[in-house]
Order: C-alpha cells, then structure tokens, then sequence
C-alpha cells in the first residue's frame, strides 16, 4: 500500500472547507455552535471565518472532522457497527 493514501478514512478527499460548509448546511450555525460552542460559530459566523479558527487550532479542528464524522460517516466508517452475534 502506497504511504499517505487512507481508503478506510471517511475524511479523505475532503477539504476543511467542505466539512465545514456540510456541517453548517446540515446543522446551521446556531446548532453548530450549540454542538461545539467556538467563537467562530457563535459570533458573526461565516465559513471563512471558521476556515480561519480552524487552520490555527488543531483541537478545534479535531472536534469539527469527529462532528462531521459522527453526522455523516457510515458506521462501519466510524468503527461503532454492531458485531453480529456468532
């Protein structure tokens, strides 16, 4: 397997922008902010604005691609699929 290429990774291919511009489509900022309460979603939001915020702090980054994982990502994806019993 080639280094740096992750087909089991519901993130790959996706931008910071795209996650962002899905989340707050799907959520709205108001339930954005309500979800995970940053500055950048609760005051005067805009996606530039979080693009901004988010690029400089990687926690809060964190916080938004395990969002949009938890939103969008099928389970199997998301490693919480139900084992079937034997």
């Amino acid at each position: 397997m080639t280094a740096g290429v992750q087909p089991n990774n519901p993130l790959h291919g996706l931008t910071l922008e795209a996650i962002v511009v899905r989340l707050a489509e799907h959520h709205g900022w108001d339930g954005l902010a309500r979800k995970i309460p940053l500055n950048c979603f609760k005051n005067d939001p805009s996606v530039k604005s979080s693009l901004t915020f988010l690029r400089k702090t990687p926690w809060a980054r964190e916080q938004v691609e395990r969002l949009y994982v938890l939103t969008f990502a099928p389970r199997e994806a998301r490693g919480d699929a139900k084992r079937k019993p034997h």
